[in-house]
């Protein structure tokens, strides 16, 4: 049997949309859904990237996050640049901020480089903090 997950939509388009996006029926009930995405989007924000003071969530570094039915976050991430200092330490950095998301048992980040960063990824609120707007 196919396992199912919830796709949480990390770059939600400008008009209202549901918190999250279901790729099938999943045990998790959708109330419980809303939050932990709710909550995992507030933990990623409180991390920034040292060199850049943005947190990570606007900066567009966060690709994916997938929440299956055993409650495994598995988050795939990139850095803007893959020489960056904190390439070793950012993904431990991500995964203890979502660890304590209640409805999560278990967190696993994966460092991406493909499609690679670039600054059209970041939200406008990024882009207003870093007077690019």
């Amino acid at each position: 049997m196919d396992e199912q997950r919830d796709i949480i939509d990390v770059n939600p388009p400008a008009e209202p949309a549901p918190q999250a996006e279901t790729s099938g029926a999943s045990s998790i009930p959708e109330e419980e859904l809303g939050r932990i995405t709710g909550d995992v989007i507030k933990s990623l924000k409180t991390v920034y990237d040292p060199e850049i003071p943005v947190d990570i969530y606007e900066l567009g570094l966060i690709y994916k996050v997938d929440l299956n039915d055993d409650r495994l976050l598995t988050i795939d991430m990139t850095l803007t640049a893959p020489g960056c200092p904190v390439a070793g330490e950012m993904p431990g950095w991500v995964e203890g901020a979502v660890r304590g998301v209640e409805g999560v048992d278990d967190v696993t980040v994966n460092m991406v480089f493909e499609p690679p960063w670039t600054p059209e990824r970041m939200s406008d609120e990024a882009k207003l903090e870093l007077g690019w707007l």
